[in-house]
């Protein structure tokens, strides 16, 4: 393989690209579209790659997500699609189906002046049937899983002997899920003549390895992320327990000595949520996502501008381009995707050499995110604990101190009137002077209670090495959206030694056994294996699951009772029953042939003094 590698670094955010989307040939519609969108100049990655895949190329892309890779392929697969001709065109495969999803929205908002364009997000968890009915009434381009664009073209529902380019997203991520052998079977289908792309955060040796297989002679464009952040921001993260997160932000907003708050949220929805329960709460906010119209949108920065709005809840598309001096803290209500959305995030605050504030909330599924991060950034990021009930009240009593000094100075000279009633109140002998200033004192803070009422305190934890496991329970826990359903806990046969990680398993669950990952419930990760709850799981879908392949190993999903599965035992001749109690109770550690430390593998252990 002849690769031409194309490097070049992301730089700040003001940095402008050498190039306009005018200049890119791109088709005059989708041109229009994303003008539309207010879509200026490419990122570093579309400005190398849509010149590249509109010749004709083949294209292997390294960059971080969030540099704008989707509208990299995207818009020069939609210049090149030919609307009047039937079967698929283009196939975009991508490790999950939110991804699918998302994928699939962005194509169509860019296609929206391209007329009779159709396209198709195929994932598992979803119902076979609209997805056929789909592809026989014809579509252009399909975007799906691994898994699912296999059965389809098994069941020959999906046709790919149409195809002119094939992209593969996300390849890395879809090699830790273990969808490698899919990927090549999907390739091999796929007709010899056509346009591959591959777009990648990293290059490990299996991701190479299918590039120098089935790429032809393609160019390499890399992009370095933009990974460094700014040091007058103060970055700390609260380790999510034991309390909601609009309650854990509301107890760190009466504390925080703030200006104006940027709050990020993943979705729209959310959005619309956090704003209203931080507006319940008595807070300044309002939310900010890519559904409200420019005119509303200008109209809520400005009331951010001028001091009219204090609380910004956003989507990282809806905050691009926000330049707000006021904002002091930004607030990672949801861990972004990547590092460098963190860097883009946080930059929001501390500008213009001022000093500012990054929070982040952090929930036991986010540990390797937040570990990512600080390498990545080489910064490390200090634990803080949610401030306490007394803490509150301690402060909340200071600040009313604090204001009514303030007062005082600044209306002494005009206070003759109301000098001349207290001084009538104070002549009376039945009133007492510190009751008068009381009942004053409370008025003046419209009859509200001063301090809070008693209410359980947050459960304080660290993200270190004290953390503190889950015991083992076969007990499932209800899911928080859908309580009604019956749950159940099943094992797993993946655990730590293979590497497994929470997202592998839901992708690997929700894309093969047909089951929306809403529905898929808490996942605890031990030793030599896992614990996922999750609807009763019907016969066939079970089956499926047993020998669904990640990290290399079949899941072997079964129900956790803690009792041995019905297998024969390997090695040496032994109870099995006893082996699998030594396993479940977390792969007892061997040094020279002897146990040791028969605990919870899912624990970590406190490190003793060196």
């Amino acid at each position: 393989m002849n690769v031409n590698a194309q490097t070049s670094a992301a730089g700040d955010e003001a940095e402008a690209t050498s190039a306009d989307f005018a200049s890119l040939g791109l088709d005059e519609r989708v041109f229009r579209a994303i003008s539309d969108l207010g879509f200026e100049s490419p990122s570093k990655i579309q400005e190398k790659s849509i010149p590249i895949l509109l010749s004709g190329r083949d294209l292997i892309g390294q960059a971080q997500t969030g540099t704008g890779k989707t509208a990299a392929f995207a818009l020069p697969l939609l210049s090149k699609i030919d609307v009047s001709r039937k079967g698929v065109q283009a196939l975009i495969l991508t490790p999950t189906r939110e991804l699918a999803i998302q994928i699939a929205e962005a194509c169509q908002t860019f296609a929206k002046y391209l007329e009779d364009f159709h396209i198709l997000p195929v994932y598992g968890g979803a119902a076979y049937e609209p997805q056929i009915r789909a592809l026989c009434r014809g579509v252009h381009i399909v975007v799906g899983t691994p898994g699912r664009v296999m059965d389809l073209m098994r069941r020959e529902k999906l046709d790919l002997s149409s195809l002119k380019t094939l992209v593969l997203d996300e390849a890395d991520e879809m090699l830790n899920m273990g969808f490698i052998e899919d990927i090549e079977w999907v390739i091999s289908q796929c007709p010899a003549q056509r346009q591959t792309a591959l777009f990648s955060a990293t290059m490990p040796d299996a991701i190479r390895r299918v590039a120098v297989q089935y790429l032809t002679d393609p160019v390499e464009v890399r992009i370095a992320a933009k990974t460094s952040t700014a040091s007058t921001v103060r970055q700390r993260f609260w380790y999510v327990s034991g309390l909601h997160k609009v309650d854990a932000m509301a107890r760190l907003l009466e504390i925080e000595p703030y200006e104006a708050v940027l709050v990020f949220v993943r979705t729209k929805t959310d959005a619309e949520a956090v704003a209203l329960k931080l507006a319940a709460r008595g807070f300044s906010a309002e939310a900010l996502h890519g559904d409200i119209p420019q005119k509303h949108r200008e109209k809520i920065v400005d009331k951010l501008k001028t001091g009219r709005l204090d609380i910004l809840v956003a989507t990282d598309v809806a905050a691009r381009g926000l330049d707000v001096d006021r904002i002091t803290h930004v607030i990672n209500y949801d861990i972004p995707y990547d590092v460098e959305s963190y860097v883009h995030r946080i930059g929001r605050t501390g500008r213009a050499g001022r000093t500012g504030d990054a929070i982040l909330f952090v929930s036991p599924m986010d540990r390797k995110m937040l570990r990512i991060i600080e390498q990545t950034t080489r910064q490390k990021i200090e634990p803080m604990l949610m401030p306490s009930n007394e803490d509150i009240n301690r402060h909340r009593v200071d600040s009313f101190k604090k204001r009514i000094l303030e007062r005082l100075d600044e209306e002494r000279n005009d206070l003759d009137d109301y000098r001349e009633v207290v001084s009538e109140l104070l002549a009376d002998d039945s009133v007492d002077a510190v009751e008068l200033c009381a009942v004053l004192a409370r008025m003046a803070n419209n009859d509200e209670p001063l301090v809070r009422e008693a209410e359980a305190e947050p459960e304080q934890k660290r993200l270190g090495d004290d953390r503190v496991a889950r015991p083992l329970s076969a007990q499932a826990e209800p899911l928080k959206d859908h309580p009604e359903i019956e749950m159940r806990r099943y094992r797993l046969s993946v655990g730590h030694c293979d590497g497994v990680k929470p997202g592998q398993i839901v992708g690997a669950i929700a894309n093969e056994g047909n089951i929306d990952s809403s529905y898929i419930g808490h996942i605890d990760i031990y030793g030599t294996f896992s614990t996922v709850d999750l609807p009763v799981v019907p016969d066939d879908i079970g089956a499926i699951l047993q020998n669904t392949r990640v990290c290399g190993r079949c899941l072997e999903l079964r129900e956790f009772t803690r009792e041995p599965p019905e297998r024969p035992s390997r090695g040496r001749q032994r109870p099995f029953a006893d082996a699998f109690k030594t396993r479940d109770r977390g792969d007892a550690k061997r040094s020279r042939g002897k146990v040791r430390d028969a605990r919870p593998a899912g624990a970590v252990r406190k490190r003793r003094g060196r």
